[in-house]
């Protein structure tokens, strides 16, 4: 299995030896030793997976790397987060994540009205498996966990990931900065209850209202 480790925080090095890595289109910023490389339509999910982001505006596009050697990865300097899986699920948004390794499976699940607020469907894309995933934030990402006594409020602009038993709702009428509805104006956040952890970045990705 390929071995992630960070050259620094903003550099994803992957060592190989004969197996793969599925990484973000045009993140591969060098290599060495025998590698073959192949661009994988629908985020290697096939025809089923193609249409579900194209139909929700949730976009992954990603290569497949392998042979022997080491690939480095980045991504417009982001900050690059480790994970490693044990059979979990891990729910992400798909601009914010990186690479896998061939251990891990790639898919799409509904997630609810989100993307009517935030522009970016409705689906997020999901990471299963036994292996490690890469990442990115802007800015450190700050992992905070939640349990059944203390729910956790979240600014969809800042949400990068989450994983557990969690359960995920989205509320309006609140006054985070950079988030309003489509038609009303609402402001919206992201609500997780249950057992589990929340990945957020100390900085809000751009959205369809603009900025409050």
């Amino acid at each position: 299995m390929a071995t992630f480790r960070l050259q620094g925080s903003k550099v994803l090095a992957v060592d190989m030896s004969g197996d793969s890595v599925r990484a973000k289109n045009g993140s591969m910023v060098a290599y060495d030793g025998q590698m073959s490389f192949k661009k994988l339509s629908g985020g290697g999910e096939g025809l089923r997976g193609m249409v579900a982001r194209r139909l929700t505006g949730e976009q992954l596009t990603v290569m497949e790397a392998r042979g022997q050697g080491t690939c480095w990865f980045a991504d417009r300097a982001s900050e690059i987060n480790l994970v490693r899986l044990h059979g979990e699920k891990l729910y992400v948004e798909a601009s914010n994540l990186l690479a896998t390794d061939a251990g891990l499976r790639t898919g799409t699940t509904f997630t609810g009205l989100r993307g009517a607020t935030q522009g970016s469907g409705l689906f997020t894309t999901t990471v299963e498996g036994t292996g490690q995933a890469a990442l990115t934030s802007d800015g450190p990402a700050v992992l905070l966990r939640v349990t059944p006594q203390y729910p956790l409020s979240v600014d969809p602009g800042a949400y990068v990931a989450h994983q557990g038993d969690l359960r995920q709702t989205f509320q309006s009428g609140v006054t985070f900065r950079t988030l309003i509805g489509e038609g009303g104006g609402e402001a919206f956040q992201i609500r997780f209850e249950g057992e589990g952890l929340v990945y957020v970045q100390p900085s809000e990705r751009n959205t369809v209202g603009g900025d409050l």
